[in-house]
């Protein structure tokens, strides 16, 4: 596979395609408590992409029969909605996907259920910071361990578990391109990253062992010790040489009612 490039208008039009999905993310925030199902969310999101001109990006994708990946706690990734109502203390990890001007946004949040476990809301934190340590490699002349290794060494040098088997991608018109962006790995290795790429960096990051399982319905990943697993994702372009960010858990926050300035380093 090829690494392919975007211009800078083509850039703009990812940010679009990435800020439909930031908007979603912000509205299902307020929407997010106990006793709602992941099925009411789907269909929300569904509503709202369509409501934004654009088309969800995963339903129908590889087969995927829904517009969100939900996962709930010990899931990490790829959850299928259903009628299971959340509780009180669960974790969800809400990944989402949208087609607008022929180009892909891709993005997660891992959203606290009501009133959370103290190490649990550790591993959220920590996972979340470990994505801004990715981001700032992912730099014209570094490579795809650098961003790799950052996240690891953040993450486990704090005691978790960095699941190997699933990994951040390249994005543009399809939703996986290259490279591949592995949540692990050695500095100085793999492909360099160069001007106009951009890529979806999602580390998923496990309180306990990093070992995981698949449920048989073929989408469901879970830890293999049924401990919670956390997951962050942002769409970044390379712009005059510096991770710049198309994505933002700005309409999050704002929904949440929560201060941070954690994106501004990356927004010029």
């Amino acid at each position: 596979m090829m690494i392919k490039v975007k211009t800078r208008e083509e850039i703009e039009l990812m940010r679009e395609s990435a800020l439909v999905v930031s908007k979603t993310l912000g509205m299902l925030a307020k929407e997010v408590k106990p006793g709602v199902t992941t099925l009411y969310l789907d269909t929300l999101a569904e509503e709202f992409i369509r409501s934004q001109d654009a088309i969800p990006g995963f339903l129908g994708l590889y087969d995927f029969p829904n517009t969100l990946c939900m996962s709930p706690n010990a899931q990490v990734v790829h959850g299928i909605p259903n009628k299971k109502p959340l509780v009180e203390g669960d974790i969800i990890s809400i990944d989402c996907g949208a087609i607008k001007n022929g180009f892909y946004g891709d993005h997660a949040y891992t959203f606290e259920v009501g009133e959370v476990a103290e190490e649990t809301k550790k591993l959220l934190q920590v996972t979340k910071e470990s994505l801004y340590e990715g981001i700032r490699q992912f730099r014209a002349g570094n490579r795809v361990g650098d961003v790799g290794f950052a996240i690891q060494n953040y993450t486990e040098k704090r005691g978790y578990g960095v699941v190997r088997e699933l990994v951040g991608h390249g994005l543009g018109r399809e939703m996986h391109e290259d490279p591949e962006m592995p949540n692990y790995g050695r500095k100085g290795r793999g492909k360099k990253f160069i001007e106009g790429m951009v890529v979806a960096i999602e580390p998923m990051i496990n309180l306990g062992t990093h070992r995981i399982n698949q449920l048989s319905d073929g989408w469901t990943i879970l830890t293999k010790d049924g401990k919670p697993s956390a997951h962050f994702e942002h769409d970044v372009a390379i712009v005059n040489g510096k991770p710049e960010l198309l994505s933002t858990f700005k309409y999050v926050y704002e929904a949440l009612g929560i201060e941070s300035d954690e994106e501004d380093e990356f927004r010029y």
